[in-house]
């Protein structure tokens, strides 16, 4: 009896090593770099976080150009990384073809859906977390005017806006919303400098609070608004910490969920393709609230945010996605 135990016990040690040896993580970010303090960061942040609770090293490679994300991707899984997660809608075409090239590794993909037998596609219901902060911006706005400042035009961050306007316009509902697209090019997630721009332009229209989904180009926003004494929301990962005081809130979508996620559950053999959509209701998106921006947040503002996930939640709200019409209700 005591030796079949020792037997079993060390089958198993010899099973769980196996395969943790199986685990070799790999991470392709978006274009806009690494640290640009919003949605690479975020996922930078799971990748690490995973590192740090089990020791597992992982690799990861920053793309300046389209082209340079396939190449990544293919050539992580050639050298036996697995899984390999690739934060972006731009690597679409890349996943769907590099995962019929190699079924055996286990690929994610995050802001959009690819459906192969070993993609886990990770999507977000960012028009919910945006509703949230567009509460906020329509209660704290004494102008009655505020903006957004999107990155590439594309309709995910259509969608960023859409969830804002109907939020604001919830509290106030003769608000005049003014929205500017960086540009159409993967260039536009990386242009803090045109983003500074274009939010000075729509501060001298009146706006007193800007929300940028924009990666690194909102750094530029969350700097211009700071220097004007205007507010401004950050996005993806908090950013309230940016400038204390003058961010209003961030709308965190939990992209490093996405990437701890794939890497535990492959670690523990639990990993599952198909589509995961997370939003207020899985915790995968909200309105960051701590005590960088506490004191912005009146307790009505609290309430009324509060009151606003809830019905969202209990689907007494709902918000309505661009995606589905390419669409925003007035």
């Amino acid at each position: 009896m005591k030796k079949s135990l020792l037997t079993l016990f060390a089958v198993a040690a010899m099973s769980t090593t196996a395969l943790a040896a199986d685990v070799k993580p790999a991470l392709v970010y978006g274009t806009g770099g690494k640290f640009d303090k919003s949605f690479n960061e975020a996922a930078y942040n799971g990748a690490e976080k995973f590192k740090a609770e089990t020791g597992i090293a992982y690799r990861d490679f920053e793309p300046t150009g389209d082209t340079q994300g396939e190449q990544a991707i293919r050539n992580f899984a050639s050298r036996g990384f697995n899984p390999v997660v690739a934060v972006s809608f731009a690597w679409t075409s890349a996943i769907e073809k590099v995962a019929a090239e190699f079924p055996d590794t286990k690929f994610i993909i995050v802001d959009s859906v690819v459906d192969k037998p070993n993609v886990r596609s990770v999507v977000y219901k960012e028009e919910e977390g945006s509703y949230l902060v567009g509460v906020l911006a329509g209660m704290a706005s004494k102008t009655g005017k505020v903006g957004f400042v999107g990155g590439m035009d594309i309709p995910l961050i259509r969608k960023f806006e859409c969830g804002y306007e109907q939020g604001a316009r919830s509290v106030k509902a003769d608000i005049e919303v003014f929205q500017n697209m960086t540009g159409t090019t993967g260039a536009a997630w990386n242009d803090p400098v045109r983003g500074g721009e274009l939010t000075k332009n729509q501060i001298d229209q009146g706006a007193d609070v800007v929300y940028a989904a924009a990666g690194a180009t909102g750094l530029g926003v969350l700097q211009t608004a700071a220097d004007n004494k205007k507010l401004s929301i950050g996005v993806d990962s908090n950013q309230n910490h940016l400038h204390p005081g003058s961010v209003l809130t961030s709308m965190v979508k939990r992209v490093d969920l996405a990437v701890y996620n794939a890497y535990n559950d492959t670690k523990n053999d639990k990993f599952t393709a198909g589509v995961q959509a997370l939003g207020v209701k899985e915790d995968g998106v909200g309105a960051a609230i701590d005590d960088n921006n506490k004191s912005l947040i009146t307790p009505e503002m609290q309430a009324a945010v509060d009151k606003a996930k809830a019905d969202i939640i209990a689907g007494t709200i709902k918000v309505h996605d661009y995606t589905s019409d390419n669409a925003c209700p007035k």
